[in-house]
C-alpha cells in the first residue's frame, strides 16, 4: 500500500513526459519556418529577380518578378544529341528531337539517389533494422500494407511496381521544391514536364495491358471488349454487349491520358502558383503554400500509383463468369446442400 503513491506519481510522470518533447518539436518547426522566411528575404535582397533576356537589367514589378520565378512548359535542352538538325519552331504540337532536357537530367539524379538509398538499406540487413535499412523497410512495408488493403491477395504480385511508381514520382515531385531545382536552367522537376508524365503513363499502360493478356490469355482478355459470347442470349443482347465493350475499349486508351495529364497539370500548376505567390509576397505566405505543395505532390504520387495498381487488378479480372452461369452454380450449390445428410452438411 505504501508504494501506491509512488506508482501513481511514476505513471503521472510518464504521461506528462511527452509534453516537453512535443513543445520542443513545435519550437523546432517554428524555427525552421522562420529560417525559411529569413532566407527568402535575404535571397530577395541579395539576388533580386532579373529579366531572363537581360541579366542584371531592371526588373519591373510584378510581371518580371513572376516570369523570373516561372518555368514555361517546354523543357530546357541541356545536351542536344542532334545539333545539325535544329528543333522546329512555331506552332508544333509533337516533335521528335533526340536530346537530354533538364527534366530528364533531374529524373536521372532522383533515380540514382533512390537506388543508392535502396542499396545501402539492403546491403547488410540486420534482425533489428537501423539507419538506411530501417528507412527502406518502413517505406516498403507501409506501401505494401496499403496496397494489400486496397487490392487484396491479387495485388501482392504487383506491389513492387506500385511502390516503385510511388517513390519515383514522389521524389520527382518533391525535387521541384528543393533549390536550386527550378532556379537554374539545368534542373527542373521531372513531373512538371508533360513528356515525362506521358512516358510514365505509357509504361503503366503497357504494364497493366501485359498483365491482362498474361493472366487471361489473348482471347480471354479481348473478350472483355468484344463479348461475342453474349450473342448466345440473342441478337439484341449481343449488340448491346458489343456496344458496351466498344465503350470500354475507348476508355482503356483514355487511361494513360488521364494518368499523364492529371500528374502534369497538378505539378506544373502547383509550381506556377508557388512562383506567382513567391514573386508577389516574397515570404510568409509562400512558406504556407510550400507546405501545402508538399502534401499535394504526395497525394498526386499516391493517386498515380494506386490507379496503376487498380487498373492492373481490373485488367486481370476475368469476365468469363456470366451472371446466369453464376446464378445456376449458386442454385446447384444450394440444391446439393439441402440434399446432404446431416453429418455431411456439418462436414461441409
Amino acid at each position: 500500500m505504501s508504494n501506491e503513491p509512488d506508482a501513481i506519481e511514476t505513471v503521472a510522470g510518464a504521461e506528462a513526459a511527452p509534453e516537453p518533447r512535443r513543445g520542443r518539436n513545435f519550437r523546432l518547426i517554428g524555427l525552421v519556418i522562420l529560417a525559411v522566411i529569413a532566407l527568402d528575404v535575404v535571397a530577395f535582397l541579395v539576388l533580386p529577380p532579373f529579366p531572363r533576356e537581360d541579366p542584371g537589367g531592371a526588373c519591373p514589378y510584378p510581371v518580371c518578378f513572376i516570369e523570373g520565378n516561372l518555368e514555361f512548359p517546354p523543357p530546357h535542352v541541356v545536351l542536344d544529341l542532334a545539333p545539325d538538325n535544329p528543333m522546329p519552331t512555331g506552332q508544333v504540337v509533337i516533335t521528335f528531337h533526340p536530346s537530354i532536357t533538364n527534366t530528364i537530367l533531374t529524373m536521372w539524379i532522383v533515380m540514382v539517389i533512390l537506388l543508392v538509398v535502396a542499396f545501402l538499406g539492403t546491403r547488410s540487413r540486420r534482425e533489428v533494422p537501423r539507419g538506411a535499412q530501417n528507412l527502406v523497410e518502413f517505406a516498403y512495408e507501409s506501401l505494401h500494407n496499403f496496397g494489400m488493403s486496397i487490392g487484396g491477395a491479387a495485388a501482392a504480385r504487383h506491389i513492387p511496381v506500385y511502390a516503385a511508381f510511388f517513390l519515383l514520382i514522389l521524389f520527382c515531385n518533391w525535387s521541384g521544391l528543393v533549390p536550386p531545382v527550378g532556379k537554374i536552367h539545368e534542373l527542373r522537376a521531372p513531373t512538371s514536364d508533360v513528356n515525362i508524365t506521358i512516358g510514365l503513363a505509357l509504361f503503366a499502360f503497357g504494364y497493366f495491358e501485359f498483365q491482362g493478356f498474361r493472366a487471361l490469355g489473348v482471347g480471354g482478355y479481348l473478350s472483355k471488349f468484344f463479348p461475342l459470347y453474349e450473342f448466345r442470349k440473342g441478337i439484341g443482347a449481343g449488340i448491346i454487349a458489343m456496344f458496351v465493350g466498344f465503350i470500354e475499349l475507348i476508355l482503356e486508351f483514355v487511361k494513360p491520358v488521364t494518368l499523364a495529364m492529371r500528374l502534369f497539370g497538378n505539378i506544373y500548376g502547383g509550381e506556377v502558383a508557388l512562383a506567382v505567390v513567391t514573386a508577389l509576397f516574397i515570404a510568409v505566405l509562400p512558406v504556407a503554400l510550400y507546405f501545402l505543395e508538399i502534401i499535394l505532390t504526395f497525394a498526386q504520387a499516391l493517386i498515380f500509383s494506386v490507379l496503376t495498381l487498380m487498373f492492373t487488378l481490373i485488367a486481370i479480372e476475368s469476365h468469363h463468369h456470366e451472371e446466369g452461369e453464376m446464378a445456376e452454380e449458386a442454385i446447384e450449390a444450394i440444391h446439393d446442400t439441402t440434399h446432404m445428410q446431416p453429418h455431411e452438411a456439418a462436414a461441409a
